[in-house]
């Protein structure tokens, strides 16, 4: 049984000038204990669904249409004071930047207790215990003495410690990690990763990593779904996404990556930019930038459809699509 499903999400913004589609008909599962990375460009909605799933819309931008369903509740139609119990308690947050996460007037213990006795029904004294018994999790050392610390006091790597420490307080089952590592440096990376996938194995708890980096979504994530101006292009194995990507902006995305095995004067890349929201192309809206594109890229947009062991939304597969249907 899924933990979330996210089922045909839309979500707009409206402007004086017409309604933005941002978010097109989005549909993807997280199971208990999986990580589930999802991957694409600056403008992809890779965070716009994080934030919809978290309830942290910024407005007018809205859910349009559409299900988020949480352990068989559906949360999405929940009002604001229901949807604050639902963050922490059900789902935890990691964003990108520590410091804009952590309040630096209180210490990181106020926080962890306060969110801990929000949430939980333990005493101060439990919920300060249970504070630095998170901290020692997430590998801050002297929990014990840096409890009682600002988050200027920690370094960056340290500081997105404590920002776990804080998505883990209340017990989430589902954790929306926002490009933790990408501020942090390669070997706090490493660290950070092999913390989130211990906090999968040892609370089964479900992450959905986003992020634009594929080698940490190699390293990490046993699903990933690419998203394109929007849309899913391609969703599946991370092993057989990276090895065997089906789709042509994900072959794009894993050709861009440097091979150390080969000598290149150039990094491959792909041509043009992500369409703006008011700009979107008929049809598959990667048919401008694509290498493969024929007549029906250009009329009809396609729908997820079996790509050998992943599902993508492009014309080439729908040919095997048909028959295996």
């Amino acid at each position: 049984m899924s933990l979330l499903e996210v089922k045909n999400l839309v979500v707009e913004f409206p402007g004086r000038r017409g309604t933005l589609r941002a978010l097109d008909d989005i549909s993807f599962s997280i199971a208990p204990g999986e990580i589930l990375g999802v991957v694409g460009e600056s403008g992809a909605g890779k965070s716009l669904t994080g934030a919809a799933i978290i309830g942290l819309l910024e407005p007018p931008g809205r859910v349009a249409s559409g299900q988020i369903v949480l352990e068989g509740q559906r949360i999405d139609n929940l009002g604001h004071e229901q949807m604050r119990h639902i963050r922490g308690r059900h789902i935890g947050a990691i964003f990108q930047d520590p410091l804009t996460s952590l309040n630096p007037l209180y210490t990181v213990g106020r926080q962890l207790t306060e969110t801990i006795l929000t949430h939980l029904p333990v005493t101060p004294a439990e919920a300060r215990e249970r504070a630095i018994q998170l901290l020692r999790d997430t590998g801050i050392p002297a929990a014990e003495q840096r409890i009682d610390h600002y988050p200027h006091q920690f370094s960056g790597g340290m500081r997105q410690r404590v920002v776990i420490a804080l998505a883990l307080a209340a017990e989430p089952k589902l954790i929306v990690a926002d490009e933790p590592t990408t501020a942090l440096d390669v070997s706090i990376q490493a660290q950070i990763i092999q913390l989130l996938k211990n906090i999968c194995k040892s609370r089964g708890a479900a992450v959905m990593l986003i992020t634009h980096d594929m080698g940490v979504i190699a390293e990490t994530c046993d699903r990933v779904a690419v998203l394109y101006a929007g849309r899913i292009a391609e969703i599946g194995p991370v092993h057989e996404v990276i090895n065997h990507p089906a789709h042509p902006y994900t072959v794009g995305l894993m050709a861009s990556i440097p091979d150390m095995e080969q000598d290149r004067e150039r990094l491959n890349q792909i041509d043009g930019a992500m369409p703006r929201l008011n700009a979107i192309p008929k049809g598959c809206a990667f048919n401008p930038r694509c290498t493969r594109t024929f007549d029906r890229c250009l009329q009809d947009r396609p729908d997820l459809m079996a790509a050998g062991a992943t599902r993508a939304a492009c014309w080439l597969h729908a040919a095997h699509s048909e028959v295996t249907a």
